[in-house]
């Protein structure tokens, strides 16, 4: 006769409440059994005293006759100390599964056709941005460029003909309104 130590489940609906017991394998879950050995409640706070009550003595003495504890007493006499229960490893419990995987790959798709085309948006806008950057700070580019010891002997002079050029630029602005406006002197 295979025994088992196993929980018996009673109390009501939604109030569950177990004896431990030691039973013959092949009976029903609530049904007839050996011996009662304890009692768990799991309504109870998980440090409360009362929560799992055990008479070590006795599931000693069912172990020791041949008798195999299901997984949740298992841990009980472990917490116990009255049998050491092996660490089990599920490493697949966490992953996902397949139709996760899916959906997750399709939005890691969508996600990135999305960066692609905000990234060509972006280029489409920076291109004319660029050729007006470019043209005005050919000096600054080249200062940048340099290491810094030579950058630092260099932004003087770089400065000075920015200074000087600025000056320079400014005049032929204000040349050229002037010659619109005689232009339209002319005309009129």
């Amino acid at each position: 006769m295979a025994i088992a130590i196993r929980l018996s489940r009673g109390g009501a609906k939604k109030r569950p409440y177990y004896r431990i017991v030691v039973a013959d394998a092949r009976s029903p879950r609530d049904g007839k059994y050996l011996e009662q050995i304890g009692t768990y409640n799991p309504l109870l706070a998980k440090g409360d005293e009362n929560r799992v009550k055990l008479d070590g003595d006795r599931a000693k003495h069912w172990l020791s006759v041949g008798a195999q504890p299901s997984d949740r007493v298992a841990r009980f006499l472990d917490a116990a100390g009255i049998r050491e229960r092996a660490a089990r490893n599920n490493p697949n419990k966490g992953e996902p599964g397949e139709a996760a995987k899916a959906r997750a790959e399709e939005k890691a798709e969508k996600a990135a056709e999305a960066a692609e085309a905000a990234k060509a948006a972006e280029e489409e806008a920076a291109a004319p941005a660029e050729e007006a950057v470019t043209e005005e700070a050919p000096a600054e580019e080249a200062a940048a460029e340099a290491p810094a010891e030579e950058a630092a002997a260099e932004e003087a002079p770089a400065e000075e003909a920015a200074a000087e050029e600025a000056p320079a630029e400014e005049a032929a602005a204000e040349e050229a309104p002037a010659e619109d406006a005689g232009e339209e002197k002319a005309e009129g």
